[in-house]
């Protein structure tokens, strides 16, 4: 069940069209008119886009009509990407020149002529495609909409019982909440506490909580109980009617909102109540802030359930300690088949060995969903087929469970909930296998190269878009294992969430895993999941998939080789993520150059690449280049100082010392990675000047001797981590003379410290904790580190501090106890320290008393209350 998102192509059109270096461009190159005309017929398109969205899951006249806008939309932003590209190459030429004159006064070059009768050509066939798509519309009745997450969607009303036996696996959790509910009162002055149960679609959160709310501790502690069916419609008239009707019985339709509140309030004065709310997907605070005031009159202990699959609105609803609300987790293996078997088999019927054994196999298909497990199971109920199980174990959960009380359209739902961006963003995981680690750092540049991050506020960091979208995806649980580690965050997707991402998104995103495989001519990202598929050559679907935008090579056992590097180069010119990693190529093809749309480049893991193609310096639009853990690359060629939009760099080089002017290059540059150079003893004296540097990780360099002294005034730089560098010093000289030593505003102010196996590291110097601006430092296998600094008072941004063995520290300093924001020490491997940190007799427990969470070798002393 394909759907065509098209709404954030064409934002991403008209922004290009909008901007200033196009308006310039159509002026100089004679196109004023035409891209003048395209536009306006585009946003005409745009206003109507989120109804069509939303209308072809029933119309597929209007999906194929969004399909045929799509492929319009893909081919005008190659033509306007064309504009681009001849810009920064004319710049890259003047830079080489060391001319001085604006790129677009270059003009009068043999090949402008050639290249304006090009593109108008193009720019005309699109135009002429968009105005029929635009004239096609009319049939469809189409109306303006600003906002699809709103569409009305209906789900079944939920009620308030269940028997227990239906809800098996949840004794724990059942308890849990059970206490939460009748301990007593914080002593909050609005006599309530507000409860989320957090979790995705299908988890049971209704069942547990109905079971919860029958129980007969729950009926003796509260004088009133309420269930609510919330839904998407937050509105305070119609939950005042059905709160009044569940306490009175009575239906007060016919009241105005004024006369509902004052009902409302006498019937909840002076009693302990219970209320559930039931599905509750709004986001907007002042609207839970104004309906919340009505329930501010029961007595002290009034409790309100609320389930939901968004964390934001659990962290808008709550009123827990850490404002997160209860996190519903998946049912263990064990429950799920229990689940599974009452599903599959009737009362009393026999329960064969060999299916049984087919039953565990199935359940873990499930990911702990119980709604998953019940709707595998009732395909089942009173088959005995050995082949029909195995039939089910064998196929994607979408592709058998498609009727509206099972999983899916559960799943749906939500997705459907979603900001076009986001399911992009979601597609694009979706080619990667199942069980996939993700992280930000190989994630985010693939959105960016394909151009779904977009920032509607000025100087907004592409990378913190990215972030934001994974924060909004995890905040709607379609992530899961998701951590936050300074500026790294690890996630995983569900399953279930997987195959239906995937099979909604099938005829753009394909995940390649036999040769045999029938795809889409149109599908524009691709990733090749198994070793047998270009064992024997290319699949024969490759040539019919030119207009491919993403190759991917996600698994390590997958290694390509010359051939099917030539023939991505050769056979895919609109690409704009090509993912290399595990080649075993020892030369890269010259035609690199040609792939003129390529962002993301990865070449990481080549053990026989010694030599890089300067025409790589041609790919001007390149925003990441991966080449660590190629061990064999004798040098980082001077070309590369080209490549003027690169704004993530990872190497690993036989070099003693990097090139002079190729880093300092990079005026773009936010993530600079280092690592496996052997060979490597300097970094070279220019990376000071990247004005732009985010992020520096250098790690596995053993013979680096020092850090480059201008390394403490690059002040962009928020992240630093240095790992296994066993000769490595981190002393600078600082010297007297040097007229900025004083500027505060022009050193070094990092937020994020990682110093690891370090031996030659005895104290962290100066230049590292300058101003107070770090907020997490972590010191690790460091042997001899002997003391922390008495200036780490002055960090008063400190919230997280990690020291693991580090055996010659042995206190730490006078003044921790100033350090009011760190929330969180953990000391591991330091005999001497963690005795002196014993929770109320250690000599340094005074120091630390004040901190929420405390890890003493990986036994939690202290902890944040829930």
């Amino acid at each position: 069940m394909a759907e065509m998102i098209v709404s954030p192509i064409a934002e991403i059109l008209l922004g290009k069209l909008g901007c200033l270096a196009y308006q310039e461009a159509r002026l100089i190159w004679g196109f004023k008119t035409d891209l003048l005309k395209l536009e306006k017929t585009l946003k005409t398109i745009k206003a109507v886009l989120l109804d069509a969205e939303q209308q072809q899951l029933h119309n597929n006249g209007v999906r194929v009509w969004l399909e045929e806008l799509k492929d319009v939309c893909y081919d005008a932003e190659d033509v306007l990407d064309e504009f681009e590209i001849e810009a920064l190459q004319r710049q890259a030429t003047v830079n080489r020149g060391s001319i001085t004159q604006k790129v677009w006064n270059s003009l009068s070059w043999p090949n402008s002529v050639a290249f304006r009768f090009t593109i108008g050509h193009k720019i005309k066939k699109i135009r002429e495609r968009l105005d029929e798509i635009s004239a096609n519309k009319a049939k469809f009745h189409l109306t303006e909409r600003v906002d699809n997450r709103h569409a009305r969607r209906e789900r079944e009303m939920t009620h308030s019982f269940v028997f227990d036996s239906e809800v098996i696996g949840r004794d724990k959790e059942k308890e849990e909440i059970i206490e939460l509910l009748t301990k007593p009162s914080d002593g909050d002055d609005r006599n309530i506490s507000v409860i989320p149960i957090v979790g995705m679609g299908g988890l049971g959160k209704t069942a547990l909580v109905q079971s919860v709310y029958n129980n007969e501790r729950i009926d003796q502690h509260f004088d009133l109980k309420v269930w609510v069916c919330v839904s998407e419609e937050f509105v305070e008239r119609p939950l005042m009617i059905s709160i009044i009707k569940s306490l009175t019985g009575q239906n007060r339709n016919e009241m105005d909102i004024d006369q509902l509140q004052r009902i409302l309030r006498d019937a909840l004065a002076g009693k302990r109540y219970l209320l559930v709310m039931d599905d509750v997907w709004n986001e907007n605070a002042q609207k839970w802030m104004d309906f919340e005031k009505f329930l501010l009159g029961g007595a002290n202990g009034s409790k309100i359930v609320v389930t939901t699959r968004s964390k934001r609105v659990a962290s808008i609803m709550s009123t827990t300690m850490d404002g997160n609300g209860y996190n519903l987790e998946g049912l263990s293996i064990g429950s799920c088949l229990s689940l599974f078997m009452n599903c599959a088999f009737k009362a009393g019927q026999e329960r064969q060995p060999n299916l049984v054994k087919i039953g565990e196999e199935i359940v873990k298909k499930c990911g702990g969903v119980p709604l998953a497990v019940k709707s595998m199971g009732s395909l089942l109920l009173s088959s005995t087929d050995e082949y029909e199980w195995k039939n089910v174990r064998d196929k994607d959960v979408w592709n058998l469970v498609q009727n509206e009380n099972n999983i899916m359209p559960v799943l749906k739902m939500s997705y459907d909930h979603l900001p076009s961006y986001l399911k992009q963003c979601l597609a694009l995981c979706s080619i990667f296998p199942k069980d996939y680690q993700f992280n930000n750092f190989r994630i985010i540049p693939i959105w960016m190269a394909n151009g779904i991050l977009q920032s509607h506020e000025k100087n907004e960091e592409l990378e913190h878009i990215g972030i934001r979208y994974l924060m909004e995806l995890e905040s709607s649980s379609f992530l899961q294992e998701f951590m936050q580690m300074g500026n790294l965050v690890c996630f995983k997707m569900h399953d279930l969430i997987h195959d239906l991402v995937l099979s909604i998104s099938n005829n753009e995103c394909s995940m390649v895993n036999s040769p045999s495989l029938v795809i889409s001519k149109k599908v524009r990202h691709v990733s090749f999941v198994d070793a047998d598929i270009i064992e024997d050559g290319l699949p024969s679907f490759v040539s019919s998939i030119g207009h491919s935008r993403t190759i991917l090579f996600p698994s390590d056992e997958i290694k390509p080789d010359q051939s099917f590097v030539d023939s991505c180069v050769l056979r895919f010119p609109r690409l704009r993520v090509l993912d290399l990693n595990g080649s075993n190529t020892e030369v890269f093809p010259k035609k690199i150059g040609n792939l003129k749309h390529l962002r993301y480049l990865d070449l990481s893991g080549n053990r026989k690449l010694k030599k890089l193609s300067k025409s790589i310096c041609k790919l001007q639009k390149l925003e990441t280049l991966v080449l660590s853990g190629c061990s064999e690359l004798k040098e980082i060629p001077r070309e590369l100082r080209y490549l003027i939009n690169l704004r993530r760099l990872s190497i690993t080089t036989k070099q003693k010392c990097l090139p002079e002017n190729i880093i300092g290059c990079f005026n773009s540059l936010r993530f600079l990675g280092i690592n496996g150079c052997e060979n490597l003893e300097y970094l070279g004296g220019d990376i000071g000047s990247l004005k732009a540097l985010q992020t520096m990780v250098i790690g596995d360099c053993p013979s680096l001797l020092s850090l480059p002294c201008d390394i403490k005034y690059s002040t962009s730089l928020k992240t630093l981590s240095i790992t296994r560098c066993e000769k490595l010093n981190l002393r600078i000289e600082m010297e007297e003379e040097d007229s900025r030593q004083d500027l505060n505003s022009t050193r070094i102010q990092l937020q994020s410290i990682l110093i690891r196996g370090l031996p030659n590291v005895e104290e962290l110097p100066q230049w590292l904790l300058h101003g107070n601006t770090l907020e997490s430092l972590a010191i690790a296998e460091c042997p001899n580190f002997m003391a922390l600094p008495e200036s780490l008072q002055n960090l008063q941004s400190l919230q997280l501090l990690g020291i693991w063995d580090c055996p010659k520290l042995i206190s730490l300093p006078e003044a921790m106890h100033r350090l009011i924001s760190l929330r969180r020490l953990g000391i591991e491997g330091c005999p001497a320290l963690s005795g002196r940190c014993n929770k109320d007799t250690g000599e340094d427990w005074h120091k630390i008393a004040h901190i929420p969470w405390i890890i003493l070798d990986r036994e939690e002393i202290k902890s944040p209350k829930y």
